[in-house]
């Protein structure tokens, strides 16, 4: 597999030339405010699996306008007296949080785990549960381009709104340590970890595993397979919209976001990446404001480490929790 971006020492310093706008912060801001405003209890109901050591609830939860969204809660069973850390984990594109017995290694590890499910998604590699009641323009197929014109209509502007209320319901939920709780997601879901990372405090830990939605303009040129090529599918249909989209997308990009962000992460980046550009990996890596560590797989594609990189997260976030 070729080589298919930049090769140090210009990748390890590669920096995105993507541009914050000016009302960054107050976007978000009222934009989650106003969410977190029409917000209802969520509701966890038990779930029989069958896996006799994990105890699982099916949750649903109040996102962006209230909307419902859904989620797995998952627990080593026999604990019900102990506070735990949880790790919420947001899912890769088109996926959704899939099915109730599918937990994973983070229970095994002795920790809660939070699946939540992405709204619209979750028809292509994993089943999900939740809707998108919100209609959009013209758009290419799959998410990357609906409501693309306007900050205010653009799909990830609910889904980071829904994955920052996941952090305050994770903080609500029984037998949760809240000075213990973590996000992590691979591909998308390491994006939205990013960007939620940004956009809120107080988390323990970060784990961005070869994130996408970062430095969008680099992606859309580099990338030689969706979801950064829709973009691309959309532009050729719609040429006279360049500079609007891009200007919608810097307030979605991961890589501006994370220069907010102040809890310790750990990011894994693939240097054969033909999906999300190592370059775009390195955009976040780099203005990443918090405390960072970074392992690099030369000669993997989007992939990334798979099990290896899972055996560097089991041995880092023990570590940065102090539990190790």
């Amino acid at each position: 597999m070729p080589i298919v971006d930049l090769v140090d020492p210009e990748l390890s310093a590669y920096q995105s030339s993507a541009v914050p706008p000016n009302d960054l912060l107050e976007f978000w801001n009222e934009t989650i405010a106003e969410s977190r405003a029409m917000a209802t209890p969520p509701t966890l109901v038990p779930v029989g699996t069958g896996l006799r050591l994990v105890q699982t609830w099916d949750v649903t939860f109040s996102g962006y306008g209230g909307q419902p969204i859904r989620a797995w809660y998952h627990r080593p069973a026999g604990l019900a007296d102990e506070k735990l850390p949880v790790v919420i984990r947001y899912v890769g594109y088109g996926g959704g949080r899939g099915l109730p017995h599918q937990s994973s290694i983070w229970v095994d590890a002795g920790f809660g785990h939070l699946v939540m499910d992405t709204r619209g998604q979750g028809s292509s590699w994993s089943p999900g549960d939740t809707a998108d009641p919100v209609g959009s323009d013209p758009a290419a197929p799959g998410s990357m381009t609906q409501g693309i014109t306007d900050p205010a209509t653009y799909y990830y502007r609910r889904v980071f709104t829904d994955a920052v209320l996941a952090v305050d319901l994770a903080h609500s939920l029984d037998g949760v340590d809240p000075t213990r709780v973590v996000v992590t997601g691979m591909s998308q879901g390491g994006g939205i970890a990013l960007a939620v990372a940004g956009l809120t405090r107080g988390l323990a830990a970060v784990m961005a595993d070869v994130p996408f939605l970062c430095d969008y303009r680099r992606g859309v040129n580099l990338a030689q397979t969706p979801p950064y090529s829709e973009i691309g599918e959309y532009l050729r249909a719609h040429p006279d919209h360049v500079e609007r989209v891009f200007r919608t997308l810097a307030y979605f990009d991961a890589s501006l976001l994370a220069a907010w962000a102040s809890s310790p992460a750990l990011f894994s980046v693939a240097e054969m990446d033909r999906t999300c550009p190592p370059s775009t990996v390195f955009a976040a890596f780099n203005a990443y404001a918090g405390p960072k560590e970074i392992r690099r797989y030369a000669f993997n594609d989007h992939e990334g480490g798979q099990g290896f990189h899972e055996r560097e997260q089991l041995r880092w976030l023990p570590a940065t929790l102090g539990l190790a």
